[in-house]
């Protein structure tokens, strides 16, 4: 089997595929890129056994055929090769692998085609087009929010509800709960899964904002296919938990505020906060908001006033700065509303003016004030 192709147009795409290898893999031939030929057309494809990603690209070869080559041996060759015609001569008996280019030739053994795991196939999928704008937005402001406890996987990914009117996506890890709706994109039904961190982190390092996304998904898994390249991925198993019941409904307490001031004003007082609870000292009244931390172990404390908008009772909160940072920083708006019951209870972060189309809400649970 011989195909000859562009040294940089194959980086190019390996390198869109490479995000899904792991270093720790169970199986060793998933460390390989498989490479199938067909009609003039090859599929490159890279797998971790639970999410799979292909792209197609065109290719100078009148045979047909499937080889596996060792992924971080070919990322090096490529990587450290100028823009010129590589040419691959494939032995298909015993898998060894030439590499031809302008001043030389480089030799490796790959692993059959047949060895590589196969891609599930969705059977009555229900699919969805979404833009790739609306994709990227909502990974970016829900991702940072899922969990990283493996004892509760269904926390770590990111939970995505379809309805004929809206998509919603939300993630939580018990601390912190980001709610994200899209009015301008619906499914023809209604249904709900839980994506997994790792393909939308790819998802977000690949697709483009002005690209169409067709999502077809069942029970157990999600295709995501952009361009010519195929995202398959597993769903996580598991019901996800009632969201809804722990946003508080009546918020009496509104604090509105510029964003980039309250974000500065937290950055530096939480450089004095406890290195264990990164707890931050919020203080309202009146027009004014105070800010606080300290830490006792180290004898070191910090107060900064800020002038604000607020309307409410007198109260003094606690949060931790790590999340009330993280939230600030995937905000986009120039002001923000804190909305708070009570020192206890949830406060809720969103934008002062929402998008058209776009609805967002950051809950963050606060912590007991050290008295």
């Amino acid at each position: 089997m011989n195909f000859v192709i562009s040294s940089e147009t194959l980086l190019k795409q390996l390198l869109k595929i490479s995000g899904v290898l792991s270093t720790s893999n169970s199986l060793p031939i998933l460390d390989n890129f498989l490479f199938v030929i067909e009609n003039g057309q090859m599929t490159v494809s890279a797998s971790d056994a639970e999410s799979t990603i292909s792209t197609q690209l065109d290719v100078e070869s009148k045979e047909k055929g499937k080889i596996c080559i060792p992924a971080k041996l070919l990322l090096d060759v490529l990587k450290n090769l100028p823009e010129q015609p590589c040419t691959f001569s494939v032995n298909v008996d015993n898998f060894s692998i030439e590499i031809a280019y302008n001043n030389g030739k480089s030799k490796m053994v790959g692993y059959s085609g047949d060895d590589f795991p196969k891609t599930p196939t969705l059977e009555n999928p229900s699919s969805i087009q979404i833009t790739g704008s609306i994709i990227s937005s909502a990974i970016n402001k829900t991702l940072f929010a899922a969990g990283v406890d493996d004892l509760r996987p269904v926390m770590s990914g990111v939970f995505c509800e379809f309805s004929p009117e809206s998509i919603t996506f939300v993630a939580t890890d018990a601390h912190k709960l980001v709610r994200y709706t899209r009015t301008d994109s619906q499914a023809t039904g209604s249904s709900s899964f839980i994506l997994p961190k790792k393909p939308l982190n790819i998802l977000k390092a690949t697709v483009s904002n002005d690209q169409e996304v067709q999502l077809e998904y069942n029970d157990s898994n999600a295709v995501f296919t952009f361009g010519n390249i195929v995202l398959v991925c597993r769903l996580i198993d598991g019901k996800y938990p009632n969201y809804e019941a722990v946003i508080p409904k009546e918020n009496p307490n509104v604090l509105t505020i510029d964003r980039l001031q309250f974000l500065s004003s937290v950055k530096r007082v939480s450089i004095f906060s406890n290195k264990t609870t990164h707890q931050i000292q919020l203080k309202l009244a009146g027009s004014e908001l105070s800010l606080s931390a300290e830490d006792h172990d180290f004898s070191s404390e910090a107060n900064e006033r800020i002038t604000c908008n607020y309307s409410g009772e007198d109260m003094e909160i606690g949060f931790n700065s790590r999340f009330l940072m993280e939230m600030l920083n995937n905000l986009e708006t120039t002001d923000v509303r804190l909305e708070m019951s009570e020192p206890s209870r949830a406060g809720l972060l969103m934008p002062s003016e929402s998008n058209k189309n776009e609805d967002i809400l950051m809950l963050v649970m606060p912590v007991m004030l050290n008295r």
